[in-house]
């Protein structure tokens, strides 16, 4: 197995460790939940955490409601009748986002007494369910979600200035609900796994004393990053990590990367968080991940015997359908070689196509979870030209 495969077995490893489907499941098993059951499950992974509602509670449930991203509806969620899906807009809302919200809402005013509420909560939410503040128009959100985007504003400001122009953001449900009992499972993809953040706060306190939603995060870039050092183990390497959350400019966390993947001592490095970017008005395609993947590759020597990961674990990054992308000190030659002008592209934010010729994209598709970015780096030899191979996730 070369270095390559081995960077998508530890990139794979790290996904199953964070599952949503898995670990909903096994969580809702050892807990006392009362039936019946009324389920909302929101954000990218918001299909896999249902599924794991349904294992582990069956008939227990009355009703689910998913909101998630376009693509990433479960089909075999449709085989029950009573789950209702919505498929919603990221990382910008739109009208069907106000929808979703105004369904989210009612169900949960119109809650019979008698009913459990159990919310699944994922990154991605943001944009996929809203209620606009009063005199706030979809085009503000729109504007806000945009103008953030584009300004790399972490995820602290972003989230303070959609609570601003929101109903349902900053503990918005928790005010729904009043002084009702509640359990929330949140898989997180903000430092310090904060409720109040993840999601932008949907399950949030609202800092009431008649809370009582019971919140519990089950799952954070933390293990994953422990099983993917674990599974290099079982190759005989042994990779450094860091549980400091890498943040800020892509192009910044590149080289401070590559940086240390250079003077550690170790036979890689794993890294989580997630960066930013700053995007000009006109822009091409890709993701932060694509754009700090390609920024290492413009860094590489020539023949420099390292391969580095970065990728996005729900397996989108930004609003393309890539995960991310794996470079080596082949990359930009290989895009050269395919016509691609890799600075203009690296300028211009246009790593999709770059790494597409470059045959350097991963793909997973919707993985279930949403914990993050990982970057993975390697000390091995490089893929040779031509041996190289597009990069999958199967």
């Amino acid at each position: 197995m070369n270095a390559r495969q081995i960077l998508l077995e530890l990139f794979d490893a790290a996904l199953r460790a964070v599952d949503g489907r898995a670990l909903v499941s096994a969580h809702l098993r050892n807990a006392k939940v009362q039936a019946p059951v009324d389920v909302f499950a929101i954000g990218k992974a918001a299909s896999a955490m249902a599924r794991g509602a349904r294992d582990a509670l069956g008939p227990a449930i009355r009703e689910i409601l998913v909101i998630t991203k376009d693509g990433h509806v479960d089909p075999e969620l449709s085989r029950h009748e009573c789950v209702t899906t919505l498929e919603c807009a990221h990382p910008v809302p739109d009208e069907r986002s106000l929808a979703a919200g105004a369904e989210l809402a009612r169900r949960i005013t119109n809650l019979p007494a008698t009913v459990d509420p159990l919310f699944l909560i994922s990154g991605g939410s943001s944009s996929l369910v809203e209620l606009p503040a009063e005199g706030v128009t979809l085009a503000d959100l729109r504007a806000l979600n945009a103008r953030g985007l584009a300004a790399g504003w972490d995820i602290a400001t972003l989230n303070a200035e959609r609570t601003r122009l929101s109903r349902l953001k900053g503990g918005g449900i928790a005010r729904m609900l009043g002084a009702r009992s509640a359990s929330a499972l949140f898989i997180s993809d903000v430092p310090g796994d904060d409720p109040d953040l993840i999601g932008s706060g949907l399950l949030g306190s609202d800092g009431a004393a008649s809370d009582r939603i019971r919140r519990s995060v089950i799952a954070n870039i933390d293990a994953a990053i422990r099983v993917a050092q674990e599974a290099a183990s079982a190759y005989g390497l042994d990779l450094a990590t860091s549980f400091t959350h890498f943040g800020g400019d892509a192009s910044e966390v590149a080289n401070e990367f590559l940086a240390a993947l250079r003077a550690s001592d170790a036979d890689g490095l794993i890294w989580g968080g997630e960066s930013t970017v700053r995007l000009p008005e006109r822009h091409g395609s890709g993701g932060r991940n694509t754009h700090l993947a390609l920024s290492v590759a413009r860094l590489l020597g020539a023949a420099e015997p390292l391969l580095i990961l970065a990728a996005g674990t729900d397996g989108t990054d930004g609003p393309t359908s890539d995960a991310g992308a794996i470079v080596d000190a082949g990359t930009v030659a290989r895009a050269e070689l395919a016509g691609v002008d890799v600075e203009r592209a690296w300028r211009q934010f246009d790593s999709g196509p770059a790494l597409e010729a470059a045959e350097d994209l991963v793909h997973t598709g919707p993985t279930g979870t949403n914990v993050g970015d990982i970057l993975i780096g390697l000390k091995q030899t490089a893929t040779p030209m031509g041996d190289h191979r597009a990069s999958r996730v199967l």
